[in-house]
């Protein structure tokens, strides 16, 4: 999507601070012994309070509101009768239609009382995102997302997953351009005034490949090894770029 109106800027901000306060109570009521299905009951009550649509049932016919994931989960996981437990790695993934257009946003923290390498990998792919975001301007390459998320995952230690990536947004929960967030020196595609974009790297410990669970849906790294993603919803604007999903 381009948004090339005031209005349609307006609409994505209020969707983006709709999905994010769905997030935010979702993570606050995170505590060991919640199930994932109790987390996504949230999302679906305050989708019905707001007139909202869960994207991922709308276009996909999803299982759940949201997607939650836990631990070795890197995505797509389905709410369900699993309760948390403390020092659970969770990704809560949100992202819904609201006036009209679409709002993407994820996060992956740690239930209660984490491992520090849990902690690390959480910080560094949000540190990456950040500084991307910082990076988007018009005119630019869209690989300039990628140079920049692919320069803290060396630092760090981490490893790009490459067949999870980041998408257009805002008419539906998936459009062009579709990247993944890593260094591409082939790429060719220019970011443009008013793109609508998510910025969501997935960092791993190890492997740079995740597989699909006997669900159809989740997909997975090996158990043992750590994963975490960050996702903001953004409007390429040449006054810097707007975090519609922003805290």
């Amino acid at each position: 999507m381009t948004a090339d109106s005031q209005e349609q800027v307006k609409a994505l901000q209020n969707a983006g601070r709709m999905v994010r306060q769905v997030f935010e109570q979702m993570k606050a009521a995170a505590k060991p012994g919640v199930t994932t299905a109790e987390l996504d009951a949230i999302a679906i009550r305050i989708f019905e309070q707001v007139g909202a649509q869960s994207a991922p049932q709308l276009f996909y016919e999803f299982p759940g509101a949201t997607c939650i994931s836990v631990n070795e989960e890197a995505a797509h996981g389905i709410p369900g009768s699993r309760r948390l437990r403390d020092g659970d790695m969770l990704n809560i993934d949100v992202s819904a239609k609201y006036q009209g257009v679409v709002a993407d946003m994820g996060e992956s923290f740690v239930v209660g009382r984490g491992r520090r390498a849990q902690q690390r990998i959480c910080d560094a792919v949000r540190k990456a995102v950040t500084k991307a975001i910082a990076e988007i301007k018009p005119g630019r390459s869209l690989n300039v997302i990628g140079q920049t998320v692919q320069k803290v995952a060396d630092k760090m230690g981490y490893q790009i997953v490459e067949n999870l990536g980041s998408h257009g947004v805002g008419e539906t929960i998936h459009e062009e351009p579709s990247y993944i967030p890593l260094d591409n020196p082939r790429e060719t595609r220019r970011l443009t005034e008013g793109l609508v974009l998510t910025v969501e790297p997935f960092f791993t410990t190890g492997p740079a490949w995740v597989d699909e669970a006997s669900d159809g849906w989740t997909l997975k790294v090996p158990r043992g090894e750590l994963v975490a993603q960050f996702e903001q919803t953004v409007i390429v604007n040449r006054n810097g770029p707007i975090v519609v999903t922003s805290g």
